[in-house]
Parts: C-alpha cells; structure tokens; sequence
C-alpha cells in the first residue's frame, strides 16, 4: 500500500490522480487532499477518501470545511503557508506536486528535504529552479518522477537505457487550438477560442498556456533539468494526433517513442506507482482511428513564447524564473479578458529585458525573482490594457 499525499488535489491532474486511487483501492491509500478553494470538491474528496490531513489554502473557507468534516477523524489546515507543512508528512510515501505555478516550489523542496519521492506535474518548479531543486534530490537521494505527458514518454522510452547516451530528445506539441494561424488572427482572439483544446482537457491556465506554446516551453526547460540535458539536445516537433508523446534518439541514431491515447491518467497512475505498471481499464489505442500521423516543425515566429523560452534556458540563471512569473501574470490577465493573446509575449519579453539578471541564483534569489517578476509584469499589463 502507498501512502500519497496529493498537493491540488481539486485541479485536473488531482482528480484524475483520485481516479487512478478510486479505481485501486488495494494499492493507494490517500494521507493528505489540499485545494486552493474548491472547498465543496475538496470535503467530497475527503469524505470519500478519508485523509488524515486537509488543507484549504483560501483561509476564509477554513471553518466550513473543519466544519463540513467534524463528523470524521481528520485534521484540517488552511492556509498557503501549511502547503510546505505538510509536504513533509512522514506517513505519506510520495507527494504528487499537482498545484499551480510557482506555488508549487516551497512545499516541493519541503518534499525533498523530508525523503519524499515527488510525482511531479507541476513543471513551474524545474522551471523557476531547476538546478537547485536537481542539486537537492541528489542529495537526499529522492527521486522527480514526471507526470507532464511529455516527460513521463521520455522516462519511459529512457528505462533500460542508463548505460547509452542521448543524442536528442523530441517533445511533441498538438500545436493547440491556433495550429497554422498567422498573427493578424490571433491579435484578435478571445479567451473562449483559446480555452478549446482539440485534444487534452485541462485547466484554464496550462490550456492557454498550450494555445501560446509556452507550455511546450516551459516543458523544454523542465526536461533539461529532469533528463541533464544541453538545450541543444532538446527539439520540438508538432505532432497534432498527439498519439506519440515524445521520442529518444540515442547516439547510434535509433529513436524510441511511447505512444498512446491522450490521457492524463496514465502517466499519472505510472508516476505514482513507479516502478511497477498496474493493469487498468484505460481506452485502449487502436490504429484504425490514426491511419495517419503528421509532423511539422514548430512556428516560433508566430507562437514567441516558445521562442522566449528557449532564449531563456539558453541564458540561464533566474531568467527561467522571469518567464514563469511574467506569464502567470499574463495569462491571468488574458482571461480577464485585459490583455490580447498577442501582447502576453510582449509583456514577458519586456520583464526578461528589465528584471536584474542573476547567473547562480540562491534559493532566496529565486523568490525575489518571482515577485519582482510579478510586480513589473503587472504594471506592464495595466499599461497595456485592451
């Protein structure tokens, strides 16, 4: 039996994870659920699954929930602050990072540092710190197990494969919603248009996110960090079916893929279970539906963020952490409908340009980065308002 802890557990990677529990009860037991705000989600998630810590982050919400679940043996926090609290708990075996944004790095490196394995989907983390969060796995002797479905394709395709180097690695993109649109359509966008995925269903924020690119991009920094890779070993290729979710190539040149249907769940229930695959009833790949695939290359010049960065991870330093911030800003901003599709890459590159430049960030430099970050892009979003 594995104890997990699910950190966003009313989020669209905590809800599948719970499904992947539901569906084995003799393998997982939950120990701790936190949420944001969802608190009705969050006293339904744990009425059935019975932790024995809750957080509601939204502190406003605390009585309703300790409340709503007076009735059973479980204890209730609330606050931000009590995310790294818990990440630490001692009965939980693996803490799955599902949070949000750079919200995820405190309670991760509380993970780390307490010997727990992280089922990571939050990619902000590597994003913002990545050589700090690697150094600090390596020494507590903890493994990152992706759960980006990229990711978890190269983990996978890399199993049994530790003595061979890494000539490249291919993370594949849908291309999203806007796939082949020049920039005079998409200076006019609406939110609605971009929150419609063609293939995976998500949050609002990884699916704008998606529309941009910069979740390709924020996923090309987060596997430089998860694989110990150079940037010029890491290549993305538009793959609409999104069937192969990424590929190796090896240095003799043959390349491996792992495919299959687009589904959350089965990365996740990979991560959390690793290194052992667990038998499901998860819809199975028939090639009759995809008798044919397709790849293109990447269009930076339309879709900047993507461009950006890579620009970034090539940098360095805090400016990965400039990207991350800069963009939650924006991207908040956009489905607010107060800034246009457009303008959020002009926002983050202004923020790259003028936030000072840290080339070995401490812990420390990183936070500062993050609000400095978040304070200039919003001003710059104010300025530039629609």
């Amino acid at each position: 039996m594995k104890n997990i802890t699910i950190l966003g557990s009313t989020g669209s990677i905590g809800t599948q994870a719970l499904e992947v529990v539901r569906d084995n009860p003799d393998v997982f037991n939950i120990t701790v659920l936190s949420a944001l705000k969802n608190s009705e989600l969050l006293i339904q998630q744990a009425r059935e699954f019975k932790p024995e810590l809750v957080v509601i982050c939204d502190e406003s919400q605390y009585l309703y929930v300790k409340e709503s679940l007076s009735s059973l043996p479980i204890e209730v926090l609330a606050g931000e602050a009590t995310l790294s609290e818990v990440a630490a708990y001692p009965k939980s075996d693996i803490v799955l990072t599902a949070l949000m944004g750079s919200v995820g790095l405190k309670p991760t490196v509380a993970a780390i540092k307490a010997g727990k394995n992280i089922a990571l989907a939050n990619k902000e983390t590597l994003v913002v710190a990545g050589a700090y969060i690697t150094a600090l796995a390596a020494e507590h002797q903890v493994k990152i197990l992706p759960v980006d479905s990229e990711h978890s394709a190269i983990f996978q395709c890399l199993a049994g494969e530790e003595q061979n180097e890494i000539e490249k690695i291919y993370l594949t993109a849908s291309g999203g919603p806007f796939l082949g649109k020049e920039k005079d359509f998409l200076a006019t966008v609406k939110k609605e248009q971009a929150l419609k995925h063609p293939n995976w269903v998500m949050g609002a924020k990884i699916t704008i996110d998606s529309a941009s690119l910069m979740n390709k991009g924020l996923e090309v920094i987060e596997a430089k960090w998860l694989f110990n890779l150079d940037v010029d070993q890491i290549d993305v290729i538009v793959h609409p079916q999104s069937v192969i979710h990424s590929i190796v190539q090896f240095t003799d040149g043959s390349m491996k893929a792992q495919m299959g249907v687009p589904d959350m769940k089965l990365p996740i229930q990979y991560a959390i279970n690793y290194p052992d695959r667990l038998k499901n009833n998860f819809k199975r790949f028939n090639f009759l539906d995809y008798p044919n695939f397709s790849f293109q290359k990447a269009d930076l010049e339309t879709f900047r963020n993507l461009d950006l960065a890579f620009k970034a991870l090539r940098k360095g330093g805090n400016m990965p952490c400039i990207l991350n911030a800069a963009n939650e800003i924006v991207v908040e901003a956009f489905l607010k409908d107060r800034i246009g599709f457009l303008q959020m890459s002009d926002v983050i590159e202004q923020c790259m340009a003028e936030i000072t430049f840290v080339d070995q960030p401490q812990l420390t430099d990183y936070l500062e980065t993050d609000k400095h970050s978040r304070i200039l892009a919003g001003e710059l979003v104010t300025k530039s308002s629609i």
